[in-house]
Formats: structure tokens, sequence, C-alpha cells
């Protein structure tokens, strides 16, 4: 094996999910194509690598890097290659230059040991200056923690989630205790962790790897929305995954229910485990909203029947009697839901609501949980809507981490009544959060469709408070006037029920508003979807892209994925050309005038509008990039609400292109026209809710493009699993005494 020590160029080629890189590598001989798995390598990084020269059929003589690490720049100009590549937060071609002038050989001290020395360099705040310290060092840390991981196996994305959670001790800690990855670390495979294990010399019966291999199955089932298994299920599997005794893994379970890290609960002959947070969020939601429910009913207006009709007759409106009826249940009971498909009246009781209760001086609360739905909450109503992260002001629940802190501290909320919309988004752990903080005394009223998909995060909130029957529940079936001319309304009840689209002039008078397009061939599906959004609906009925349009697919991958479409419709819509701005991340081309997304989220981030700031965008939200600074390594993204962000080229992993969405995605938003290409793919993604949930996403237009085969298997496919939950059982049976 050879080794070689250079400098990292160009990334040619790096692959997002295994890392697996091509580059072009600076040694002080020649310059030579670099291949490998090559994680966290930047432009700029200065390597050892060991390996073999090979010769590619097509691109000739490259060397293949078996393994490598990262060691210190050589010179200073190679430093400040490193420094300007975007790698370090803050830093960007012209301030790496200001830092290698003023500090020279001493550079990697200073960052090392006295970073607020960089503020003496002008447009370089103390702040700043600790913050490109704090990047530059957790890099080198990420390294030691990468190259230890990495002779077991456990990818180099898994290390940079251990060195968050674990911090610079996390090698040692480790050595001590490597279950503690499973324990902490969200997303890590258990069997990665096993095998460091049994290397170290642990015993296969120990109990850490016991109880470690039950921890983890229990966060396993979670991942597919559920909060609990059956005990009988559970000691199967570990079982199978440890090659142990059952009566070892039972022993192990009464340990841990002891130490109450697990918790059983009987609810029919069977026994069902929870990890003990998933339990916690559960018995809190149901004993808090009983709490609340069975208070004194202190907000209630009367002479209510006589407030309704004033209402009904200043906003010029006609309420049905089934509005009527959630009206007057909301005035009646202390917590409340709403349900009903599109076309059914949920905005206008939502606005009644607020007419009714403004007008008797009472704060009325509106929130959901994501920015885009609160955005369209805020449209529709004239009053402003919040997420429910920021109206609670909590940060991440869980995202990095497997220890989610039930009893976080939240903002209690001032408010008289709380509309939460599209509850069935909400998973458990966000539910338990807003009921912790909801006064005795407030009204709760949760709106939202019981159909359409559930949270991506674990449980069915909506369905189990529903199906409990405990909580006074308004179901909405019938359409409205207005609405019943839609076919995108009728459609969506018709999916909803088990039938097929309406067929053309089967009913007179529909507004010609839905199109379905008979397809199988993915070329001519691709040929349409690109020529609708590049021109066909502009002259169909003046619509633009970047204006109106959204394309809306069941998944990620394949020709007709999220990532294959976006690549498509970038060349299309926002093509490269001379004097534009672009920047590669990875296999990403970011270029001015693209339609982005973000994907996770990021509570610290600043952000600018006129003349207000602020911190924070949240997964969902959509925008477009306005500018790309090279010098700086810095793209500025404009969401939909006119927030304008920079982004530093560090911080693009958060952002994706946004042409074609997945349906999941688009839940808490609607689109004035939509795209949607179905195909052939995994029967878990070709549901009937998750149909019924994209039809439901259109308000003007709605396009639909897939086979008569693959569109009559969706609508008949219910079998969207059945998540193991407990919320149900828990208010059926609960008591609150006062």
């Amino acid at each position: 094996m050879e080794e070689l020590e250079g400098q990292v160029i160009d990334i040619i080629y790096q692959n997002e999910l295994n890392s697996y890189t091509i580059a072009t590598f600076d040694t002080e001989d020649d310059e030579i194509t670099i291949v490998g798995y090559l994680p966290f390598v930047n432009p700029g990084d200065t390597l050892k690598v060991a390996g073999r020269y090979v010769t590619h059929q097509e691109y000739g003589e490259q060397f293949k890097v078996e393994t490598f690490e990262k060691t210190e720049p050589k010179t200073l100009e190679a430093l400040e290659i490193y420094l300007a590549s975007g790698s370090i937060k803050g830093i960007g071609p012209a301030t790496a230059k200001k830092i290698i002038k003023t500090f020279g050989e001493d550079t990697i001290n200073i960052f090392r040991t006295n970073p607020s020395a960089l503020s003496s360099i002008s447009g370089i705040t103390y702040d700043k200056a600790m913050q490109m310290g704090e990047s530059f060092n957790e890099n080198w840390e990420l390294w030691n923690i990468v190259s230890f991981l990495e002779q077991f196996g456990i990818s180099a994305s898994n290390a940079k989630k251990v060195y968050k959670d674990l911090g610079t001790d996390a090698i040692n800690e480790i050595k001590k205790n490597p279950y503690i990855l499973v324990d902490k670390v969200r997303g890590i495979d258990f069997k990665q962790i096993d095998k460091m294990a049994m290397d170290i010399g642990i015993d296969i019966q120990d109990d850490s790897r016991v109880r470690s291999g039950i921890k983890y199955s229990l966060n396993l089932i979670s991942y597919n929305g559920h909060c609990c298994t059956i005990k009988e299920n559970l000691v199967k599997f570990v079982r199978d995954l440890l090659g142990v005794p059952a009566e070892v893994i039972e022993d192990e379970i009464i340990n841990l229910k002891v130490k109450e890290e697990i918790v059983i609960e009987k609810i029919g002959d069977d026994e069902w485990i929870y990890l003990l947070p998933f339990y916690k969020a559960e018995d809190n939601i149901a004993t808090r909203l009983m709490i609340i429910d069975t208070s004194k009913n202190i907000k209630r207006i009367t002479h209510f029947d006589t407030e309704l009709k004033n209402i009904e007759k200043e906003e010029d409106i006609k309420l049905s009697e089934k509005q009527k009826e959630a009206l007057q249940a909301i005035n009646d009971n202390n917590v409340c839901v709403i349900t009903g498909g599109p076309g059914t009246g949920k905005t206008t009781i939502i606005k009644s609501i607020i007419d009714l209760y403004k007008k008797k001086g009472k704060k009325v609360v509106l929130c959901a949980p994501t920015g885009r739905a609160a955005k369209r909450m805020t449209e529709i109503t004239g009053q402003e809507a919040m997420t429910l992260h920021r109206l609670l002001e909590i940060g991440k629940t869980g995202d990095e981490s497997q220890s989610i802190d039930v009893d976080l501290n939240v903002q209690m909320i001032d408010g008289d009544v709380i509309i939460v919309d599209e509850m069935s988004m909400v998973d458990v752990f966000l539910m338990n959060y807003l009921v912790k903080a909801i006064y005795q005394g407030t009204k709760i009223v949760l709106v939202g469709d019981v159909d359409q998909l559930p949270s991506v995060g674990p449980g069915s909130v909506l369905k189990d408070i529903i199906n409990s029957e405990k909580i006074t529940t308004i179901h909405l079936d019938k359409i409205f006037r207005q609405a019943a001319k839609s076919k995108i309304v009728q459609n969506a009840h018709r999916v909803n029920n088990g039938e097929t689209f309406i067929k053309k002039d089967e009913i007179e008078e529909l507004e010609n508003d839905f199109f379905f397009m008979n397809e199988s061939n993915t070329d001519k599906i691709i040929e349409n979807i690109l020529s609708l959004c590049r021109d066909r609906l502009k002259n169909y009925g003046n619509y633009e892209f970047f204006k109106n349009i959204q394309v809306i697919t069941p998944t990620k991958k394949g020709s007709l994925g999220t990532k294959e479409l976006n690549i498509q419709l970038q060349k299309v819509l926002n093509p490269k050309k001379m004097g534009k701005a672009e920047k590669a991340y990875g296999q990403t081309i970011f270029r001015v005038g693209d339609k982005v997304m973000q994907i996770k989220n990021n509570y610290d981030i600043s952000w600018t509008k006129e003349e207000e700031n602020g911190t924070g965008v949240f997964n969902g939200e959509l925008g477009r990039i306005t500018d790309i600074d090279t010098s700086d390594g810095a793209i500025k993204v404009k969401f939909d609400d006119d927030k304008e962000v920079w982004y530093e080229y560090a911080d693009l992993e958060q952002l994706e292109h946004a042409y074609a969405i997945t349906v999941h995605k688009s839940q808490g938003s609607e689109f004035d026209v939509v795209v949607m290409p179905i195909a052939q793919t995994s029967p878990m993604l070709l549901t009937r809710n998750l149909l019924y949930t994209a039809i439901t996403r259109a308000k003007k237009l709605l396009i639909i493009i897939s086979s008569d085969k693959i569109i009559q298997f969706t609508i008949q496919n219910t079998d969207s699993k059945k998540r193991n939950t407990g919320l149900e059982h828990k208010l059926r049976n609960i008591n609150v005494d006062f």
C-alpha cells in the first residue's frame, strides 16, 4: 500500500449518502485524481492517504484511497485554501486572506487557543470570532472521532452525531461503554456498535448489552410511528438480534422497569412495553386534556345563539346546522375536535370562533405544526398564526438524540381560546408540550383532517383522541355548494371513500380544475411534467412555475422521485447561464433563482424582513435563492413569507431543491397548481391516504399523471399500517380527581 500527502484542490463528485468522493489532489510531485470513501473532505483539506493506483476504463489513472487522515496544512497558501473552502463557519475567501495576512504562521495556534484575537480584523466581531474558533476546533475534534469509529465500520455521518452528543471526550466515553452510542445517538446501527463491543471483549450476555438491545429495539419501532410494542414481540426480536435466551431478556426488561427506563402497561390480555419518554408523553396528554376539559367553563359566552346570529349578519355568512353545532360545542366544552375533509367548512368555523370570542374581549391564539401551515392559517383568517415550536419557545425535540425530554420547560400560552390547525401532523411529543403549556380555563380547539397522512413523528394523536370518544368531536361531512363545484374537492372525497376519479362529464357544471393524464411510460411522464411547468400551464391559465406551481410526488427515489425530478426541472426552469452565480455542494448545484426548501429546524439562524429581525427557519419552509456571495462563501434565500436568510456554505446541508417535493413535505401547505406524477413504487407509499393528502394540496388546478392501474391500486390500498399507541386507552380509562 502506497502513502501520499497533499491537498484537496477540488471535489469533482461526492455521494451525499455514503461520501464516495472523486477529487483532485495536489502532492509535491504531481496533481492526481483520488477516489474513495472520504467523508467531510472539502477543497483545501490536507490529507495523508494510503492506497494504490488503479486504471479506470474511461477516466484513466486514479489513486484509490483505502484509509486516510487529516493533517495540518503545511504552507500558508494551503491553510488559506482550507479556510476559504467554506468548511469553517463565517469564513469565505476574502476573510481567509485577511486572517492569513494578519496572523501568518501563528494562524492555527490562534484558532486553537486564542480565537478572540480574530476580532482584531475589521469586519469580525467578538461573537463571530468565537464562532469561527469553535467551528475550526470542532472540525479537528470531529476528524479524531471519525478516525476512531471508522475502524469499527461506523460511518462518518454518524461520527458527527456522536461528537454533537458526547463532546470532546467522546472517544474515552465510547471505549468505556460502546453501547452509549445506541442509547444517546439516533440512527446508529446497533449491529455495528455490538461488533465494536464484542471486539473490545464485552460478554454476549452482559447486562449493558442486553439492556441496550432492548432500548434499541424500542427506539427502532418509533421510526415507524409506534409508541410501544407487545412484550412477546419485543422478546422475540431482541432474542434474534442478540442471540441470547428469552429468560435473560425478560430479566433485563424487569431491571429496566425497576430503573424506570421502560414502562409496562396492561391493555386487554397483552402487556405493552414503552420507553419511558413515550409513555410519559401519552400519559401527560391524556391527563392534561381531561383536566382542562373538565375544568370550569369560564370562557363560555352567554346568549350564544344571539351572538351567533349577529356574527352571521355582520360577516354576511350563512352557517350550516353542522357548523352551528360545532360552534356550540366549542362554547359548551373546554376541549373540542373539529374534523372533516376539504370544502366541509372548517375555515368558516375557525373565522367564526375568532369573531365570536374577540368580540367578547377574549384573546384567540392561532397555531399549526409547520411554518407553511401557520402561514396558510394567517392568510385565510387575517390573524397571525405561529408554529407550535415558536409559540411554545421550544428547540429541538429529539431530532438528533434518542433522549427526548418530555419534561422540557415550555412557554405557557397567554390566550383564552387556542386553535390548532393541521392536527393530523402533530406527534405525541409536540402534543405533550402543547398541553403542558395551556392553563386550566383555556379553551382548546383541535382542527384537522383525520383521513390525511399521520404525523412524521411517533403517535396518532388526532385519531386516538377522536377514537377515545372522551373529547367532544364534530365530524363535518357535508361539502358546501361552492366547494362542491370543484372536481378537486369531489375527487378528494371520492378517493377517501374508495371510489375512482370522476369520469369526463360524469357530473355536469363542475369546474375544470382536475385533470388525470393516463400515462405509464416514465419518459413521457417526465416530458409532460417539464412541458407543463415550462410553458403549457402558462398558456392554459397564466400560471407561472415560481409563482403558482408545485410538483408533488410520493417518493424521493427513482426517475419520478424528488431527487431526479429536481435535477430535470432545474435544467429546464433555471438552467446554467453565463453570469448567473452557482455553488456546487456535493452532488447539488445551488444556483441563483433556484426554488429551495429548509429541511430541518434551525432555531438559531438569523433572518431579516424589511425593518424586522429575528431567528429561526423551520423544516418545510420554501424560498428562492436570490444571491450567492462567493467572496464570503454564503447563499441568500428569500422565503415565501419574505424572510431573507444568509446560509454559509457549511450550512447548505439544511437546504435542498424544491422544484419537486414529497407528499409528506407538502402537508400543511396549499398551492394554486399541483402537478403530481405517480409511478410504480413501494406499496407502502401508494396508499389511499397519501393520494387523498396530495389531492387536497391543490387550490385551483390539479394534474395527476399516472396509469389507471396504479391509481386503482392506490385508491384500494388502505394498508397504511396501524400505529401501536396507547393514548386512546389512557383517555378512555383516566379518572381525573380535583
